[in-house]
């Protein structure tokens, strides 16, 4: 989900939003590192979406589309949500009218429940790809499954964000406590503040976080214990003397199909993991708040808030680090296409796409 307490000062009284006065020197700082984030996620983001268009190994595996969509739900974080948050928090007021604050903290909650939903598909893919047999993974993951999936990362935030936050559903049952904190007669200034009943703050929590959390963390256990039997069984192939003769036969692809299946899901085990310590924080506080009178400190808030949204820059980082794939691409496109990268991208590139595409593995006899 995005977020429940959008504003910086969500979880604040109006007298004490007064007291979010920054020196200039401050304010300085906090600009330009929020700032640096804010293109470095705009850049990242947009350098894995050009990786994916120009590299033709890259598009053929269906598990980069969801890749791709992911990318685009954080660079619009990062077009959208980022600089108006920025804006807020320097200058600790709202200039813009309720509604479009009504808009801004849809967008936020939209998005960066897009983004875990991603997460979520991409996780059930590799389990279908890694744990399956290949008739029931391309049965299954057909053009059209992948499409209806897609679709989903992006109506299902839409249902738990717009609809409700637009109908002032959240705000059923606190209505005064919202008032008293939208504006500061001490400053004459206005916030944009957004508080969420308790039912609103567990059923949305749970689509879009916590569900999809227990869902990604069932399809890597599988896929980890699924990779340790096929090693089990390569290890007992070998210590048989059946090896060569396993590695010869029409299923030779097997072993190295797993490994690189396998680095591949921790791979993306380990861009949810980051993605879970980002925004546990927030959506445990989200879900805390109504029950002790909102009165969780709007600089907790603000700091959750924040480290939900540098998640979204640290996709394309992990890429780059973890996936050789995404690296070589990412090196072709930086390096404006040096015939050298471009040889040894396509030759490596193409080669790991064989052997992640062969669903076959040795047969215990």
């Amino acid at each position: 989900m995005a977020t429940e307490s959008d504003s910086t000062d969500n979880s604040s009284e109006g007298e004490a939003n007064a007291d979010q006065i920054l020196s200039a020197t401050e304010k300085i700082i906090l600009i330009f590192f929020l700032a640096v984030i804010i293109i470095m996620t705009v850049l990242g983001n947009l350098l894995v979406m050009v990786a994916v268009c120009k590299d033709r190994q890259l598009r053929k595996r269906k598990t980069n589309y969801f890749i791709v969509s992911l990318a685009f739900a954080d660079l619009l974080v990062a077009l959208v949500v980022m600089p108006f948050a920025t804006i807020e928090l320097v200058t600790s007021t709202w200039e813009y009218g309720e509604t479009f604050c009504l808009v801004r903290t849809s967008l936020d909650v939209m998005l960066t429940t897009a983004s875990i939903l991603h997460l979520c598909s991409i996780a059930l893919d590799r389990y279908y790809a890694i744990c399956c047999q290949p008739l029931v993974y391309r049965n299954k993951m057909t053009p059209l499954c992948v499409a209806v999936m897609l679709g989903g990362c992006w109506v299902i935030p839409c249902l738990i964000s717009f609809l409700p936050i637009m109908r002032s559903w959240n705000a059923i049952g606190i209505e005064e406590i919202i008032d008293s904190r939208k504006f500061s007669s001490a400053t004459n200034e206005t916030f944009c503040v957004f508080l969420v009943n308790w039912p609103y703050a567990i059923s949305c929590s749970a689509v879009a976080f916590y569900i999809p959390l227990v869902l990604m963390v069932l399809a890597y256990q599988r896929i980890y214990i699924t990779a340790m039997e096929h090693a089990r069984q390569i290890g007992n192939l070998q210590r048989a003397g059946l090896a060569c003769e396993a590695l010869e036969g029409s299923d030779n692809h097997g072993p190295s199909r797993m490994k690189v299946e396998t680095k591949a899901a921790k791979t993306l085990a380990i861009i949810m993991g980051c993605f879970c310590l980002c925004w546990a924080p927030f959506f445990i506080t989200n879900i805390i708040d109504p029950f002790i009178d909102y009165s969780v400190p709007w600089q907790m808030w603000t700091a959750w808030l924040w480290l939900g949204y540098i998640n979204s820059g640290l996709n394309p980082f992990l890429y780059a680090f973890l996936n050789r794939s995404f690296r070589r691409a990412f090196l072709r496109i930086l390096c404006c296409g040096d015939e050298q990268y471009v040889r040894a991208g396509s030759f490596k590139s193409s080669q790991t796409y064989t052997t992640s595409v062969n669903r076959s593995s040795i047969s215990m006899r």
